[in-house]
């Protein structure tokens, strides 16, 4: 292993140095160089900004470790990047049963949208090109390895290939391209006559999206937040902590509102996992509350509470009357708005146990509430993801683009139902045309980048690579 850190403005070396001492024993041989100096480029406004400088210390890192791997004569060299998060514990098997001379795990963006970790096409002077088969590629609408001239961020170099001892990150004498290491270096393998390679038969993990002058360190820590909530989405459990270093916890709090509720049902303790998790990651100060089990519902607790249906009343999907799981939703939520009243709360913000969080969360959030608060003096409700329903005399609105949606959509693996596959009450609906399911689903669209810039105030960032 070899390891660089250098212009560190952070506590990255104090973490790193922990971790070090105490596993390093664990591995073959360790080679670390950490330049302790907590302080940026020269040339650079922001820690995320690719200055000349930067591109030049990269260039002569990169180089010194591939020169490195020869000396100690390893069979392969696997470059990877500290802002790559791999979730696949195969990766290394699977990159080097492919028998090719450079291949690379195709990587997740760390946000939505369709940034990954290679390039679909590259002009002679060294700029992306769009090509037909990247999206079918970064989506796995089609799968196996694919011949690409660009990889990066993490990739394996079989160092037992013959044109192995050729490979370089310098800039070759009559080089006119950018001066960015991953252009120059896929310029080199081109004029070898050779060619790089990139893997997406499997999920392999993310690669953060690249940012540059205009953002800030807390920027990237929110970016890979989103990507550690992600990681959870299947109900997994969360990414791997390392016991050999200390990551205090972040501090909470309510984000402006009186109390924030987070619903879960007592058999569900993965989901409640996770949204405890969640909100660690995120600072939020939840307050549990068990809901209503419609398993547990009778229709002598409902008459004790004086529940009733509404006459001629019917689900909108399916024309029917409502499950005890949807009555034992609805008194979930009703017995907070009941405490909100109870204890005078101005503001209160309410999670299902399911939903899934949109990146930058909490600034999008506090955005959203500076805008609701400045432009609408009255209003009851806001959905962080809903359609419009008419006619309604509540006044409700719903965040465009959404702040949170579902983890699961109706019909997706792993999905299930507390509500809708439970016992529905002996009441006659109303016969009314439902809508069909997933109807609701097709009408959310994946927000793209510069969308999510937008609504963070910010304006849209300019990339190393773009789609």
């Amino acid at each position: 292993h070899r390891i660089e850190s250098d212009h560190n403005i952070d506590n990255s070396t104090a973490i790193l140095r922990e971790w070090l001492s105490a596993v390093s024993h664990l591995y073959h041989q360790v080679e670390v160089n950490i330049n302790n100096t907590k302080e940026g480029y020269p040339d650079e406004t922001s820690p995320c900004e690719w200055t000349e400088t930067r591109f030049s210390n990269v260039i002569r890192l990169r180089e010194k470790a591939l020169n490195y791997a020869r000396n100690i004569w390893a069979d392969y060299l696997f470059m990877i990047d500290a802002d790559v998060t791999l979730e696949n514990e195969r990766t290394l098997q699977l990159l080097i049963e492919q028998n090719k001379f450079i291949v690379a795990p195709m990587l997740n963006s760390s946000v939505s949208g369709y940034y990954s970790n290679f390039w679909g096409g590259m002009s002679d002077k060294g700029y992306y090109i769009r090509t037909s088969f990247y999206l079918p590629i970064v989506e796995r609408e089609i799968k196996g390895i694919f011949s690409v001239p660009m990889v990066h961020s993490a990739f394996l170099v079989d160092l037992n290939h013959r044109m192995s001892p050729l490979l370089s990150y310098s800039q070759l004498p009559d080089y006119t391209g950018p001066k960015d290491d991953i252009i120059i270096f896929a310029n080199n393998v081109k004029l070898l006559g050779e060619t790089m390679h990139i893997l997406n038969t499997e999920y392999f993990g993310k690669v953060m999206m690249p940012l540059d002058k205009r953002f800030t360190l807390a920027d990237e820590s929110a970016q890979f937040d989103y990507v550690k909530l992600e990681a959870m989405v299947e109900e997994v459990p969360p990414l791997y902590s390392s016991p050999h270093v200390y990551i205090p916890e972040r501090p909470k709090d309510k984000l402006g509102f009186d109390q924030i509720y987070m619903i879960n049902l007592k058999r569900r303790p993965a989901r409640r996992f996770r949204m405890l998790k969640a909100f660690d990651y995120l600072g939020i100060e939840a307050k549990v509350i068990d809901a209503v089990d419609g398993k547990e519902l009778n229709d002598t607790y409902l008459n004790k509470l004086g529940v009733q249906m509404l006459p001629g009343f019917a689900d909108p999907y399916h024309g029917r009357a409502m499950t005890m799981g949807e009555i034992g939703c609805f008194l979930s939520h009703y017995f907070i708005w009941k405490e909100a009243i109870d204890k005078n709360y101005q503001k209160i913000l309410i999670f299902e146990d399911d939903v899934r969080f949109e990146a930058y969360f909490r600034t999008k959030l506090a955005n959203m509430m500076y805008e609701l608060e400045s432009t609408f003096k009255v209003w009851d409700l806001v959905d962080g993801w809903k359609l419009q329903f008419s006619p309604r005399d509540l006044i409700g609105l719903s965040a465009e683009p959404f702040l949170v949606y579902p983890t699961h959509y109706t019909g997706e693996p792993n999905y299930f139902s507390d509500t809708e596959d439970s016992v529905v009450i002996d009441k006659e609906p109303d016969q009314k045309t439902a809508r069909p399911v997933g109807e609701e689903q097709q009408d959310v669209q994946e927000e793209d980048l510069s969308k999510m810039e937008s609504q963070l105030k910010l304006e849209v960032p300019t990339f190393r690579e773009e789609l």
